[in-house]
């Protein structure tokens, strides 16, 4: 299979890798959106960490590789051969197949009743997507990548984040959820299709306001083009401690997606990226290892911090490779 005839040390022949260098190095042709997410998250890179180091670095094809080599390791061969299989035509290997059948088979994680919430509100809560201990190896190592303490409030504002959102993408701890078949199952239920890839997302520091410190995320917003319609598809964020509605909760506007085409067709909304939610906002609490997943159509964020202890979160998310991306942004 893909990936087991690497030499030890070495990346396996992968796809469209060396294209995507040249493309931002070289100048050569630009890739398209979904083959630069299947390309990245296959190898198990952040988008904006690949695309920092190409437009700073400007490195030749040895030395990209063995950045990516030495950042992210060997691709896992059953991923890789599931990318080779879009990327290039490949067969899909029965392992690759079995897999995905596993994820059907398994039993339902969401109930009809969250279903149904999910149908009619946009989002839903995973309950203990992954295990509390499994959530308290992440916090601690969050904590340890922004250099503060959780007994050392001072610490939280000198903590080395960027915005509320953390650069910590390659750590074993994070693995625990995007490896989960529960939180995988969750997705396929959702998009109705296993066949589903990982996001190889950053981590996110939410501490308490102050009077030296105001919330720094951003406010209520689309990470998607308003241009409709719209395509499905989903966001998620996974609480590593317990965060309650105070604590910088991630809020969103409840059941927008049934009316955001005939909102945005409203003259009166010429702007609607500067619309305020304040009064139609709602805050979804929830304990150390839950997931909310809300559909990206919905105005959503992260909310300021009233409590007195921060708010420590994974970001990820899985999409499907069919994914329709709008060229033209609203």
């Amino acid at each position: 299979m893909a990936g087991h005839d690497a030499q030890p040390g070495r990346l396996p022949e992968i796809a469209l890798l060396e294209e995507f260098r040249a493309s931002l190095v070289d100048n050569g042709p630009a890739l398209g959106e979904m083959q630069v997410r299947l390309l990245l998250d296959t190898l198990g890179l952040g988008n904006k960490q690949a695309f920092e180091f190409l437009s700073s670095q400007r490195p030749d094809r040895a030395t990209f590789l063995d950045w990516v080599f030495s950042i992210a390791g060997t691709p896992d061969p059953v991923l890789l051969a599931r990318y080779h299989a879009i990327a290039r035509g490949d067969p899909l290997p029965a392992q690759a197949e079995s897999f995905l059948h596993e994820i059907e088979a398994m039993p339902d994680v969401l109930d009809t009743s969250q279903l149904s919430h999910w149908d009619s509100e946009g989002y839903v809560v995973l309950p203990e997507a992954i295990s509390a201990q499994e959530a308290g190896q992440a916090s601690a190592a969050l904590w340890e990548a922004i250099n503060a303490s959780p007994d050392d409030p001072a610490s939280w504002y000198r903590a080395h984040t960027q915005g509320i959102m953390v650069p910590l993408y390659q750590h074993r701890a994070l693995d625990a959820a995007r490896q989960s078949r529960r939180i995988h199952k969750a997705f396929a239920q959702l998009w109705g299709d296993a066949d589903l890839w990982v996001t190889t997302d950053q981590a996110g520091f939410n501490p308490p306001e102050d009077e030296g410190y105001a919330f720094n995320g951003s406010p209520m917003h689309w990470d998607v083009s308003l241009v409709t319609p719209i395509p499905f598809a989903t966001q998620a964020v996974l609480y590593l401690t317990d965060t309650a509605h105070d604590q910088g909760a991630f809020q969103c506007v409840p059941g927008f997606h049934k009316r955001i085409e005939t909102w945005l067709d409203d003259p009166a909304n010429t702007d609607p990226r500067a619309a305020d939610w304040s009064d139609q906002a709602r805050t979804v609490p929830g304990q150390a290892g839950d997931m909310v997943i809300w559909r990206q159509d919905l105005p959503h964020g992260a909310s300021p911090n009233r409590s007195a202890q921060p708010r420590l979160v994974q970001y990820l998310n899985y999409y499907s490779p069919s994914l329709h991306v709008q060229k033209d942004w609203r």
